[in-house]
């Protein structure tokens, strides 16, 4: 199969990309010793766990679902972190992951007794690793507010005020996340304010979790800086530390491929494509987020300028206005490049949009259809 044969709208991951990260994840765990896990709320197309599973140390995940995919599908080190469980849930939690960490004393406090007991019902007959996150309050973000883990009144962590070290017995690893899309510079500060906070409590924990947000792979990321880091927090303190990228692992490693489906004209020249914004790639409306356009380029830059619409009823369902050097005609195929992450793993069928297919792109240049959707997979979410 080509590109050109593809049904439109397609995700399309490129195998030889993920593999390039991936090579990158696993000379930073040789190198610093640390323990490298894809963040499945991310990227979850879990027929690449296998190959993932080569490189990296295991996966995390955001609950149950996601927790259990890891397991199944990949069978390493399996995190969860969640701001809350349910007992029904926490039953099989126990069972499939290694660590469990908890958003508050008071979760911990519930479930303590089953996390204690836990290697009665474990295969390995281990009990599973128990963790607390942490809320250094130091925020480093700008312009994507609603991915601040440090945001005024956040519900993500327990703050220096709310700290229990009365309640700690039990507990063997910390844990904080509160990057997007940040280099390494942001993890030092970070780090340094929870240092100064919670350093005293790394000397009684067998682990430090950095959660994610780390664009590792990413071209100009400051590489040194993070081994750095990760060797002075493993020769200060007894503990094994924790990276749980999940963009990392699928930067610029995945498309979408549309088709324009007509050309309408007010105050400037507007296509509607198969894709959406609000269905497809919400980032784009929620962050917001400009997704990098082959062969296009910024509005007015070139010859030829459009916005890029969708066929749903939603007014603000654009993606953004690109240039061309061409005019673009009815039945062009456009591709929209790193689209591999935030995008899969949150569409959804408003308007009864129909679900991009997913497709790999192998390393040979072939490309395969992994999973079609269709009328089925709209209904059952109903």
């Amino acid at each position: 199969m080509m590109w050109k044969d593809l049904p439109t709208p397609c995700y399309v991951v490129d195998e030889g990309k993920i593999r390039k990260n991936l090579e990158i994840l696993a000379d930073l765990e040789q190198e610093c010793g640390c323990h490298i896990l894809l963040a499945q709320k991310a990227f979850s197309m879990y027929s690449l766990y296998p190959m993932i599973g080569q490189y990296i140390s295991g996966t995390t995940a955001s609950g149950l679902y996601e927790a259990r995919l890891g397991y199944e599908e990949m069978g390493k080190e399996n995190h969860v972190f969640a701001p809350a469980y349910k007992e029904k849930d926490m039953e099989e939690l126990v069972q499939i992951c290694d660590h469990i960490i908890f958003n508050s004393f008071a979760q911990y406090e519930k479930y303590k007794e089953m996390c204690r007991e836990s290697a009665k019902v474990r295969k390995d007959k281990k009990a599973v690793s128990v963790g607390i996150r942490i809320n250094p309050q130091c925020s480093t973000q700008e312009g994507h507010e609603i991915y601040d883990p440090c945001g005024y009144a956040s519900r993500l962590g327990v703050t220096e005020e709310q700290f229990r070290e009365d309640l700690l017995e039990g507990v063997e690893g910390l844990h904080f996340h509160t990057l997007c899309e940040q280099n390494a510079d942001d993890l030092v500060t970070t780090f340094q304010a929870f240092e100064k906070k919670f350093g005293k409590y790394l000397y009684r924990m067998k682990w430090l979790n950095m959660g994610g947000g780390h664009h590792i792979t990413r071209e100009n990321y400051q590489m040194e800086t993070l081994k750095k880091l990760i060797r002075y927090i493993r020769e200060t303190y007894p503990v094994e530390v924790y990276l749980e990228p999940g963009e990392a692992i699928a930067l610029n490693a995945g498309y979408l491929v549309t088709e324009v489906m007509d050309i309408v004209h007010n105050d400037m020249d507007i296509l509607i494509l198969d894709a959406s914004a609000a269905c497809h790639m919400p980032d784009v409306l929620e962050m917001p987020y400009r997704p990098p356009l082959a062969k296009g380029f910024e509005a007015g830059e070139k010859q030829y300028t459009y916005r890029l619409s969708s066929m749903t009823c939603l007014a603000g369902d654009v993606i953004g206005d690109y240039s061309f050097e061409q005019p673009i005609r009815i039945g062009d195929q456009l591709v929209f490049e790193d689209m591999a992450i935030y995008s899969m793993v949150k569409n959804n069928t408003f308007n009864g949009m129909p679900l991009p297919g997913i497709a790999l792109l192998k390393e040979d240049g072939s490309v395969e259809m992994v999973r079609e959707f269709g009328y089925d997979d709209f209904k059952m979410r109903l």
